[in-house]
C-alpha cells in the first residue's frame, strides 16, 4: 500500500474509535440533568442510584475521548501537514475553541459531578451537571462546524493557496451544518437510549437489577421511540441538502452510476466499480427518485456526470445500508419494548425474557450506526479534504510508508485492546451490587427474573 492509502486508513482508525466516546457523553450530559431533576423533584432514591452509576460511566467514557481526541488531533501534523498549512486560519481557531469547551466546562465541572455531592449545595451540584452537558454540546458544535465546512466551505477567500477568513458567521453556518449538527445530536441520544435501554435489560437478565433499572430501562426505551422518528425526519433533510451540494456522494450512495430518470431505491446490491454497473440488484422501482427528488420521474445525476472526482462507491453503498438497516432495528425494538413495558406497568423484569436479550444485544447499536453514518460522510468527501478546492493528495506528508503502518498497527491494537477493556468495565460496573446510604431498600419486583 501506498503512503496516501496507509494514512487515510490510520486517520479512519483513529477517528472510528474516538467518535464512539463523544456520541455517548453529549446526550449522556443531558440523561444526567434529567435523573438529577428527577431526583430532587421526587426524593427516590433510584433516580439518585441511576445518576450515579451513569456519572461513572459518563467519566470512564469522557476520558477514553479526551485520550483518543489528543493523538488524532497530532495526525494533522504527522500525516496531513498540508492541511493546516493551507486552511489552518479556519480549522485552528474553531478546534481551538472546542478544546476550551471539552476542558474548560466538561472536564472542570465533571469533578463536581463525581466528588461534590454532599460537599457542595444541591443547586451547585445541579449547576455543574448542566454545565458539563452544555460543554459536550458545545464541543460537538465546534466540530462539526469545522467538519461542515469542510463538506460545504463558505465564508471565506483564497490567497496564493491559502484560506481566509471572510465571515466567520458563514464559515460556521455553512450551508451543511444545521443538518449535521442535527443530525449528530439524534445519533448521540439513540445511541444513548440503547446504552441505557441495553444495560438495564442485562441487570435484569442477570438478576442483578436495583430500584433505579426499570426507571432507567424506561428513560431508555422512551427516548429512543421519540427520537428515531426525528431521526429519519432529520436524515431525509440532511439528504437532500447532500443532494444539492454534493450529488455525487448521493450517486455512490444510491449505487448510480449513469445520469438517469425514475431512479429506482436499492435495497441491495453488488456494485462493480470496474463495470461501472451493480450485480444482484434488489430494488423498488424509482424509489430513489421518488425520495431524493419528490418525483418518481425525476433525473438524478450519476457518477459518469463526475469523471475523476466521485468517491469509491461500495464503501459508501453498504455504509449507508448498514446506518439505515441499525436505525430501522431500533425502531422495531424501542416501539415494541415501550408498548409492552406500558403494558405490563412499568416493570423491565416482566418483558418477555428474548425481548430483553434483544435490547442487551442492542446495547452499542448506536455505535455501528454512528460509524457507518461517518464512514459514508467522509469516505463520501474524497477526493478532496476541502470538497470541491483542495484534494486529499495535497495535502499529505512525506512520512515513508513502512512507518505509518507501524503505528497503525499500532493504534489498532492499542484500540481494540480499549474498546474490550471499556466494555469490560461497563458490565462489571452493571453487575456490582449498589451499597452506601443511597443504596435503594428493595429491588424492582421480579428483578431476579
Amino acid at each position: 500500500m501506498d503512503a496516501l492509502l496507509l494514512a487515510r486508513m490510520q486517520f479512519a482508525a483513529n477517528i472510528s474509535f474516538h467518535i464512539l466516546f463523544p456520541t455517548l457523553t453529549i446526550a449522556l450530559g443531558w440523561t444526567l440533568l434529567f435523573f438529577r431533576l428527577r431526583w430532587l423533584k421526587t426524593q427516590d432514591a433510584a433516580w439518585l442510584v441511576a445518576y450515579r452509576f451513569w456519572t461513572k460511566v459518563f467519566a470512564l467514557t469522557f476520558a477514553l475521548g479526551v485520550v483518543s481526541g489528543i493523538t488524532m488531533s497530532f495526525q494533522f501534523g504527522t500525516n496531513w501537514p498540508g492541511f493546516m498549512e493551507r486552511a489552518g486560519n479556519v480549522a485552528g481557531p474553531l478546534l481551538g475553541y472546542e478544546v476550551l469547551t471539552a476542558f474548560f466546562l466538561e472536564a472542570t465541572f465533571l469533578g463536581v459531578m463525581l466528588f461534590g455531592h454532599g460537599k457542595v449545595s444541591e443547586r451547585a451540584h445541579l449547576v455543574a451537571t448542566f454545565l458539563v452537558a452544555f460543554g459536550t454540546t458545545m464541543s460537538a458544535f465546534w466540530i462539526l462546524a469545522l467538519n461542515s465546512w469542510m463538506h460545504t466551505p463558505a465564508g471565506h477567500v483564497l490567497r496564493d493557496g491559502q484560506f481566509f477568513v471572510q465571515s466567520w458567521f458563514d464559515v460556521i453556518f455553512n450551508p451543511s451544518f444545521p443538518y449535521r449538527l442535527a443530525h449528530k445530536l439524534l445519533a448521540s441520544g439513540l445511541t444513548v437510549a440503547f446504552v441505557l435501554a441495553g444495560v438495564s435489560a442485562w441487570q435484569l437478565l442477570k438478576g442483578c437489577a436495583n430500584a433505579s433499572t426499570p426507571k432507567v430501562l424506561r428513560t431508555g426505551l422512551t427516548l429512543g421511540a421519540v427520537l428515531i422518528p426525528l431521526q429519519i425526519v432529520a436524515g431525509d433533510l440532511h439528504g437532500l441538502n447532500t443532494l444539492k451540494h454534493q450529488p455525487q456522494k448521493i450517486a455512490a450512495m444510491e449505487g448510480i452510476w449513469q445520469t438517469q430518470r425514475g431512479a429506482p431505491l436499492l435495497l441491495f446490491a453488488v456494485p462493480d466499480a470496474e463495470e461501472r454497473q451493480n450485480h444482484f440488484e434488489i430494488g423498488i422501482p424509482r424509489g430513489a427518485a421518488l425520495i431524493l427528488k419528490h418525483d418518481a420521474d425525476g433525473e438524478l445525476q450519476g457518477l459518469d456526470a463526475f469523471p475523476n472526482a466521485h468517491p469509491p462507491v461500495a464503501p459508501l453503498f453498504y455504509g449507508f445500508r448498514i446506518m439505515v438497516g441499525t436505525g430501522l432495528l431500533m425502531l422495531a425494538f424501542a416501539w415494541a419494548g415501550l408498548w409492552l413495558l406500558r403494558r405490563r406497568g412499568w416493570a423491565g423484569a416482566r418483558l418477555p425474557r428474548p425481548l430483553l436479550w434483544g435490547l442487551a444485544g442492542m446495547t452499542f447499536s448506536g455505535w455501528v450506526a454512528t460509524v457507518a453514518g461517518w464512514y459514508v460522510t467522509e469516505i463520501g468527501r474524497q477526493p478532496f479534504i476541502v470538497f470541491g478546492l483542495l484534494r486529499v493528495d495535497e495535502v499529505a506528508s512525506k512520512v515513508p510508508a513502512p512507518m505509518i503502518a507501524l503505528t497503525l498497527a499500532l493504534y489498532v491494537t492499542v484500540y481494540l485492546a480499549l474498546i474490550v477493556s471499556y466494555v469490560g468495565v461497563v458490565k462489571y460496573m452493571a453487575e456490582k451490587p449498589v451499597d452506601g446510604p443511597e443504596a435503594p431498600s428493595t429491588a424492582p419486583q421480579g428483578a431476579a427474573a
